[in-house]
Formats: C-alpha cells, structure tokens, sequence
C-alpha cells in the first residue's frame, strides 16, 4: 500500500522541481494533441446551430477560457491561503504562477466574447452583469501580480496577495451565478449538472476536449513558471547547486 506522507513529500521544492520536470513534456504533448482533436470535431464535425448559424463555433475556445478563468482563479486563491495559513513556500509559489495564465484564460475569455457578441447582439461590448464581473475578474488577476511583484520581500508579497486573492474570490460565484440574479443579455449556463445538455453531442464533445487541452497547457505552463520561481529562491540551497554542476538528475 502506497505511504500516504509519500505524496507530502512532492511538497519540498527540489522534489516538486524533478517531478515537474518529467511531467511538463507529456503535459504539453496532451495540451497539443487535444486541441487539435477539440477544434477538428468544433470546427469540422460539429453542425452548425440553428439560429447562430457558424459565428457559435466561438464557444469552443470562449467557454472552455470561460471556465478556466474561474476555476484557476479559485485554486489560484486556494493555493495562496494555504502557503499565508500553513507557511507552505511552495503553495505560494505556485499561487504566484497560476496568475498569469487565470489572467491570460480571462483575456481570451473577454476577447472572444467580443467577437461572438458583435454578430449576435450587434455589439463588441455592453455593460452586461456577465461581463462586467468577468472584467473585474481580470483587473484581480492583474492586481494581484502587481501586488506581488511590488514588495521586494516575499513572505510579506505572499501574504499581502493571499489576502487579496481571497478577497476576490468573492467575485467568481457572482460571475457564476451573474446570469441567474440578474435580468443579462448574456445567455444562461452552456451545461448544468442537474439538467441534460442543450447541444448536440458532437458540440458537447469538442467544448469538452478543448476543456482538458486547457488544462493540460495550464498545468505545463504553471509548472514551468513555478520551476522558474523555485530556482530564483532557492537559489542559495545545496540542490540548486548540484543542478548548475550537473550533479543532479532529472527524475523525482
């Protein structure tokens, strides 16, 4: 039976960095690999919808962004409590990684609704509940990395933008839930768990798909980043070392 401490002990920052190492490759390999599976079944299997015509061929990178913005962020938060609450430097670590890429799925996430908004409600933009939240979204993203990178000193940089991060966690059921409170032009939920999906299946099946290729590129791209933050601050530790004589091996 495995030990459970096993899995704690991919908490040290030099067993995350040799972990990580041998997953990124794969990590990216999927990421690749699934998006030109999802956007194949989106782009040329899918039929076309009966009232949006082909401009709702958008949902497939809109949506699958969509969600990766909110949940990214909420891990994002997670992470970052957890390395305030439990002096965890590499929760911290990887909460400062995650940010970039929760601020990039959200950008996509706006950009895209841009261009499925101008044909379909004959506007790039309206101040719409959906929107608006989503676009605060963003400026959290934003501003916890300007918070971040602003304090020189990273126990209290971490600190400061835990609490920022958990503050704005608020925001993320609000956008959730922004299309049921609120009379928004913005279209309900794509897919409910307590309800059959509204799509045909081949549609669901790419929206999917381009779900796990978003998922796999976050991964691959946070682990990179938090390798990258790992080495800038253990840059003093007897490993570190060992990995500029070539004394240490890659695998965990």
């Amino acid at each position: 039976m495995t030990n459970p401490m096993r899995f704690f002990t991919y908490a040290a920052p030099s067993r995350f960095y040799s972990l990580s190492g041998v997953l990124i490759p794969w990590l990216w390999v999927l990421a690749v690999g699934l998006a030109i599976a999802g956007l194949y079944v989106g782009f040329f299997v899918a039929p076309s919808d009966a009232t949006q015509g082909e401009a709702y061929r958008i949902i497939f990178i809109h949506v699958p962004a969509a969600w990766m913005s909110m949940v990214l962020y909420l891990v994002m938060a997670g992470w970052a409590v957890v390395g305030w609450a439990f002096k965890a430097r590499l929760a911290s670590m990887v909460a400062r990684a995650i940010a970039p890429t929760g601020a990039m799925f959200t950008f996509l996430a706006l950009w895209t609704g841009a261009f499925w908004g101008k044909p379909t409600w004959g506007a790039w933009w309206v101040w719409d509940a959906r929107l608006t939240s989503e676009l605060i979204l963003l400026f959290l993203y934003l501003g916890y990395i300007a918070l971040v990178e602003a304090i020189d000193d990273h126990k209290r940089a971490d600190s400061a933008g835990a609490l920022l991060a958990l503050v704005g966690a608020l925001n993320v059921p609000i956008i959730y839930f922004s299309v049921k409170w609120w009379n928004t032009l913005h279209q309900g939920a794509t897919i409910s768990m307590s309800a059959a999906p509204k799509m045909a299946s081949t549609m669901l099946t790419s929206m999917l798909i381009m779900t796990l290729a978003f998922w796999a590129y976050a991964f691959a791209v946070v682990f990179m980043r938090t390798r990258a933050i790992v080495l800038e601050r253990e840059t003093h530790a007897d490993w570190v070392a060992e990995l500029r004589r070539g004394e240490r091996g890659a695998g965990p």
